[in-house]
């Protein structure tokens, strides 16, 4: 089955002519365009239309010909007339706006327009469908993907590729960015989709910010589409401490129904666990767990304790070499500001400092989160 993607954006299309929001910027200065969406399905099925398309078949090298059936999604119109036999490719739509489609090769194709409620998910659940092209809002699409994972109609060599692409969309690079870390694929106009699903995630993922730079929404966002995640909070309870509190709930509700939190100290044990996808919130947290319970004058110096936590760090970062599933882990970095006042400061930069550079060693890929902002740093 060849699959190309004739528009990639929404209903009005994007950049938009007169808007100079970020996104429609960028676009705009590297002459991009992402016409409303339309799949074209071996020449002779179009999902999808709008005027563009004729013109948007022609740039991809493709002839409308051989087009036999049309198949309108919510939004667009204007598509160009069946001039052809009614293709043999097996059809059904289980809600309006989602269409499934089976080649003669048995290939399959998803294509969601339209949000995916229970009736389509069981629909398509075990599909396992060779591509699935989610043309919805980015805020839909990624629980949507996690999802379709749940329930087997996206399996492992799926092609996804993300459409309907406008304004709750960030820039191209950081767009492409978060791809990446979803295993899918940004849609272009002309692409043709084909080859092997993207390339495996990294395997460990470091996350590192200052105070409210936005480093756990990152490291949140990045296992969006896992159906399945292990939330690992590190943080011990604070009995009476209201600001704490609203804190840990305010976490605890951007988390998807399908995570499941664990509160421990214990991150080696969890990281030897296989299963899905790990997040662990966070390394600050957690040592300064190790160094309370370290023993008297663990804070002040005293250099048995201080021993004992180094100890507890290199487990950690031993189990972290050999973690038995994915997982994106969350830290403060402190080494940016001013000299810490006090002696148990100093150590706490010190010893965050040290676990911080090793973990970092020991990962596929290393963040620095500023302002909300995800920089690489390996």
């Amino acid at each position: 089955m060849e699959v190309v993607l004739l528009g990639t954006g929404g209903a009005a299309g994007c950049p938009r002519p007169t808007c100079a929001c970020p996104t429609c910027s960028a676009l705009r200065q590297r002459g991009a365009w992402h016409g409303p969406t339309a799949v074209l399905v071996d020449g002779a099925l179009l999902l999808g239309g709008g005027p563009h398309v004729v013109a948007a078949a022609a740039r991809a090298g493709r002839s409308l010909a051989g087009l036999g059936r049309v198949v309108a999604l919510p939004g667009t119109a204007g598509a160009p007339a069946p001039v052809a036999p009614v293709p043999p490719h097996a059809l059904r739509q289980p809600a309006p706006g989602v269409v499934d489609v089976r080649g003669p090769d048995g290939d399959r194709l998803l294509l969601a327009a339209a949000p995916l409620g229970p009736p389509v998910l069981d629909a398509t659940a075990g599909a396992a469908y060779d591509v699935v092209v989610l043309a919805l809002p980015l805020a839909a699409a990624v629980p949507a993907l996690a999802a379709l994972r749940a329930s087997g109609a996206a399996a492992p060599r799926t092609r996804v590729v993300l459409a309907g692409l406008d304004h709750d969309a960030p820039p191209p690079d950081e767009l492409a960015r978060r791809a990446r870390a979803w295993g899918v694929q940004v849609g272009e106009d002309g692409l043709v989709v084909g080859g092997p699903a993207a390339p495996p995630r990294p395997h460990r993922v470091l996350v590192l910010g200052g105070a409210r730079s936005g480093k756990s929404l990152e490291a949140e966002r990045r296992l969006g589409a896992e159906p399945r995640v292990r939330y690992v909070a590190t943080a011990p309870d604070r009995p009476g401490d209201a600001e704490w509190a609203e804190r840990v709930a305010a976490h605890r509700a951007r988390r998807p129904p399908g995570w499941r939190t664990t509160e421990t100290s214990d991150v080696a044990g969890a990281l030897a666990v296989p299963g899905p996808p790990l997040l662990v919130d966070c390394l600050g947290l957690w040592l300064t767990g190790v160094v309370d319970g370290a023993g008297p004058g663990a804070w002040d110096g005293d250099p048995a304790a201080r021993e004992r936590v180094r100890r507890r760090v290199d487990e950690l970062v031993t189990a972290w070499s050999g973690a038995a599933a994915p997982v994106v882990a969350v830290s403060n970095e402190v080494g940016s500001g001013v000299v810490p006042a006090t002696a148990s400061g100093r150590l706490f930069r010190d010893e965050l400092g040290r676990l911080n550079a090793l973990v970092a060693a020991a990962s596929d890929e290393v963040l620095l989160v500023v302002a909300g902002q995800a920089l690489r740093l390996r």
